[in-house]
């Protein structure tokens, strides 16, 4: 794609073309915060070596949620190392969905990945530091190094993940007992609720997509994090990023990715792009529906497909 490319006027005509498709979602219901999402809005940003595109809601700020899960495996790849990782966590796409709890004992005793929700709580496990305080600051030292700013967590939301979460926190203790988690099981929970709830837009996302992209290079061109742990949290991206709906994804657009039940998606074209998109009208996986919407052209017309 040549630099002449209107970026700005095929996002707007692809953000406009998506929209219609949020009638067929619906907002994520299980957290109470999230029902109060206006699911008509949408947003799209696109990180290119000549600059940053948007169109849409792309400066609404919405939660992380399970985006958060590559922020935190690149925290434990770069603290603990691959093997600790992977001691607590299998690297296993599954058919169920992001919350199940089955499947969990298995022969090798630890959760099949960890974009999965317990994979997750086991990760952030993982993480080192004397409080929860200590280990949420290296998530957020990371997350501010490659955004440039200061993060703040969604009080609010926050709050009501804790309060009603309770099948995470039933898998949380199922894993303290079969030894797949380090620690104490509510602190562990506390870290993993607050990092769902960090704040962040469109443009943000973006912007790790493009960190993702250069394998952990800053705006500075020095390595925040090693191209390894780059390299492995986009292999679980492709393989299990959305959900249970992982592989018509890799067919369909092709690219690592991670989705959040506030309607974010995370998007990675490798050496070349980070892409974003929002959309808090989910499908029944828990996926954007306007988002997979415009990813799917965006791909289609910047051939973003790694296959």
């Amino acid at each position: 794609m040549n630099s002449v490319f209107d970026y700005s006027g095929f996002l707007e005509e692809t953000l406009q073309e998506s929209r219609k498709h949020a009638e067929r979602g619906q907002v994520a219901s299980y957290i109470p915060e999230l029902k109060k999402a206006d699911p008509r809005m949408a947003g799209v940003a696109l990180m290119t070596p000549q600059g940053l595109f948007e169109a849409g809601d792309s400066r609404v700020d919405f939660t992380l949620q399970s985006i958060s899960k590559v922020i935190s495996l690149l925290v434990a790849l770069e603290q603990r190392g691959v093997e600790a990782v992977f001691s607590k966590v299998g690297s296993e796409p599954t058919g169920d969905s992001f919350n199940s709890i089955v499947k969990l004992e298995t022969s090798e005793q630890k959760p099949l990945n960890p974009m999965i929700n317990a994979g997750a709580i086991a990760v952030c496990s993982l993480i080192p530091g004397s409080s929860v305080e200590d280990r949420f600051a290296r998530i957020a030292d990371l997350l501010e190094k490659i955004l440039g700013r200061p993060v703040e967590v969604d009080e609010s939301v926050y709050k009501s993940e804790k309060e009603t979460g309770h099948r995470n926190r039933a898998l949380a203790y199922f894993l303290k007992d079969i030894n797949g988690l380090e620690g104490d099981v509510e602190e562990v929970l506390d870290l993993y609720f607050r990092q769902c709830s960090i704040l962040v837009n469109c443009a943000d996302l973006a912007r790790i997509g493009m960190f993702l992209a250069t394998k952990g290079i800053g705006d500075d061109g020095t390595p925040i994090v090693s191209a390894k742990a780059v390299r492995l949290a986009s292999a679980f991206m492709v393989t299990c990023g959305m959900y249970n709906g992982s592989g018509e994804f890799a067919i369909q657009v092709g690219i690592p990715a991670k989705s959040g039940v506030s309607g974010g998606i995370l998007g990675v074209v490798p050496g070349q792009y980070g892409v974003a998109t929002f959309g808090p009208a989910l499908d029944r996986k828990g996926n954007s529906v306007v988002g997979i919407s415009m990813l799917r052209r965006l791909s289609e017309v910047l051939d973003f497909s790694i296959f």
